[in-house]
């Protein structure tokens, strides 16, 4: 398959390829690198094409890089007040004392 080709690729993957490249535009990263680095992206999910060569099923296309973290993390509880987290964590504590207590008999 010569490089840059794309006849291997899922429906599911050109979509999600399509999807990401949005997101890099809306960023302001140029069209063709944020085509590149969509792609790079459904690679490294998904191993590359999932399309069979002869006859068979095609192969499960997982989420890996879909699960969001970093920045995006932490904005609920962010939003909360101080005192809101607060009683939040001493009912929590409260609980682990009281599990504590019942599984140490």
């Amino acid at each position: 398959m010569p490089r840059g080709e794309k006849s291997k690729y899922t429906d599911k993957q050109e979509r999600k390829a399509d999807h990401i490249a949005e997101g890099y535009e809306k960023r302001g990263v140029s069209d063709k690198e944020a085509e590149r680095r969509a792609w790079a992206t459904v690679n490294k999910d998904d191993g590359g094409g999932k399309k069979e060569g002869g006859p068979g099923r095609g192969k499960y296309t997982g989420h890996p890089a879909a699960h969001k973290g970093g920045k995006t993390g932490g904005k609920a509880s962010a939003s909360r007040s101080a005192a809101s987290r607060s009683e939040s964590a001493k009912k929590a504590a409260a609980t682990r004392k009281r599990n504590a207590e019942h599984h140490a008999h």
